[in-house]
């Protein structure tokens, strides 16, 4: 047993003490030694990112005892007292600081350690620091605490008209914010914008927000530690709303959200509700990229690893894809539903049947993943299914080619496109790739330069996908 100065001492914790002193023939050993020592996990313990005003995830180290005989730690705490950042767990027990913890031969405690840092009223991030002290047989020992500060800008259910927001801090979200009608929100190159769980962006006007390979505008989730870096489902995603138009998103960056962008019907004929390019979308507990009888043009674009669908592309709508890989393999649940689904029709509320044309497009790209056939088709006889993949690499069962036979040209089936690392999101092509110069060359004079800003029509043809490969990769 030990105290921590958050602990009473109710009598019966006293009487306990006693009952067991009478049974009890001779206490534990206890090593007096003074050149006795703890030893530690980790002699620092760092913090990922933290964002000012809200705490970390709970991080830990272990203390062990290394001789056969008890240790007696007369003193724990961490060095800031009061004025730290930090908060101190022992063992369960939470508090500023213990005395007598008493550690058994060969055995060990665990050490909870949390942060909240301060607003600093700067754009930068800050390094604060404090250490956990201990103190056994006179002896005094440290384990460091590190963590990174960021300042933030935070947004709680506002709504948007004209407006254009810097990159000077970064964003926190919480609950939804909306572009209002007929309005346009702008984002500079290296803004990001965190959400809190259950937030969102929808967007009835427009969204506009064009980053740089350098400075991409990032949406992801608010929490930050690398325990969270691939965890899905953190917050709603973005909605681009009916009737919203002229979206622009250029080198961005959307993660771990329920749905990355969800793209609904426009209001008028041939306008462009999306505009898409050099962007990657990753990890989603349901679909990457939904669009919902919209007009969609999208190039050098990545979609990964979704627990549903990469591209849902139903209720009819206009949708082009060019040099962009969707690899999904997703290992969070099992799936069964195909990456890519196209559909000409919807059922609406009441179980009718709504047949809506669909136009798409997919050229030079890759669709593959860890399911056998990464492809669906879902059509009505009485609509117009206008689709086409176009020297595609795809992941697709042989009676659906051969039943759409029309809808497929000079696409390379049942074979791995040959990744570098997709355990590690590289989707680029290794040099064994069957994608190299299996492009369509009209298509890749449409966009000559690859996600990486690199040429892809230098050589014999252009790779199939977003990214191009080099001799020197």
């Amino acid at each position: 047993m030990f105290k921590s100065e958050r602990q009473l001492a109710p009598l019966v914790f006293l009487v306990i003490a006693i009952g067991f002193a009478g049974v009890s023939c001779e206490k534990d050993p206890v090593y007096e030694d003074p050149s006795a020592k703890l030893v530690f996990s980790t002699d620092t313990l760092h913090f990922d990112t933290i964002f000012t005003t809200i705490g970390s995830s709970t991080r830990h180290f272990k203390v062990y005892n290394p001789y056969d005989r008890s240790l007696e730690i007369s003193s724990i705490r961490l060095s800031g007292d009061i004025s730290s950042p930090f908060r101190i767990n022992v063992d369960g027990i939470p508090g500023r600081k213990f005395s007598d913890v008493l550690i058994r031969g060969g055995d060990s405690i665990f050490i909870f350690v949390e942060a909240t840092i301060d607003p600093v009223n700067g754009n930068h991030p800050v390094i604060v620091g404090d250490s956990v002290m201990f103190i056994t047989n006179g002896n005094v020992q440290n384990v460091k605490l590190a963590a990174w500060g960021q300042d933030v800008k935070i947004i709680r259910d506002e709504v948007f008209g004209d407006e254009t927001l810097s990159a000077e801090k970064p964003y926190l979200i919480y609950g939804n914010i909306l572009v209002d009608t007929s309005r346009v929100l702008t984002l500079d190159p290296g803004v990001r914008m965190y959400f809190y769980r259950n937030s969102g962006l929808h967007v009835a006007g427009s969204l506009i927000a064009e980053g740089t390979g350098d400075n991409p505008v990032v949406f992801e989730a608010a929490r930050t530690e690398a325990s969270y870096r691939n965890i899905p489902g953190q917050w709603d995603g973005i909605r681009l709303m009916p009737g919203s138009t002229g979206n622009r998103l250029v080198n961005v960056r959307i993660r771990n959200a329920v749905n990355g962008l969800v793209v609904e019907a426009v209001s008028a004929e041939e306008s462009t509700t999306l505009y898409l390019a050099y962007s990657r979308i990753e990890n989603m507990t349901h679909a990457g990229l939904t669009g919902r009888g919209a007009a969609i043009y999208a190039y050098n674009t990545v979609i990964s690893n979704c627990g549903h669908h990469l591209a849902a592309l139903t209720a009819g709508g206009d949708y082009t894809f060019y040099h962009c890989t969707l690899a999904n393999f997703w290992n969070f649940s099992s799936r069964r539903t195909p990456s890519v689904v196209i559909e000409n029709y919807y059922v609406d509320s009441d179980g009718g049947i709504n047949v809506t044309p669909v136009r798409a497009v997919l050229g030079n790209s890759i669709i593959y993943g860890n399911n056998g056939s990464e492809i669906g088709f879902s059509v009505h006889s009485e609509g117009a299914f206008d689709v086409v993949f176009d020297h595609c690499l795809i992941a697709a069962h042989l009676s659906l080619t051969e039943d759409f036979e029309d809808n497929f040209v000079s696409c390379i089936t049942g074979v791995n496109p040959g990744f570098v690392d997709p355990a590690k999101y590289n989707f680029r092509p290794d040099k064994e790739s069957p994608a190299i110069n299996a492009g369509n060359p009209d298509t890749g004079n449409l966009h000559p330069v690859d996600f990486d800003g690199r040429s892809r029509i230098s050589d014999d043809a252009p790779d199939i996908g977003a990214f191009e490969w080099y001799p020197e990769d």
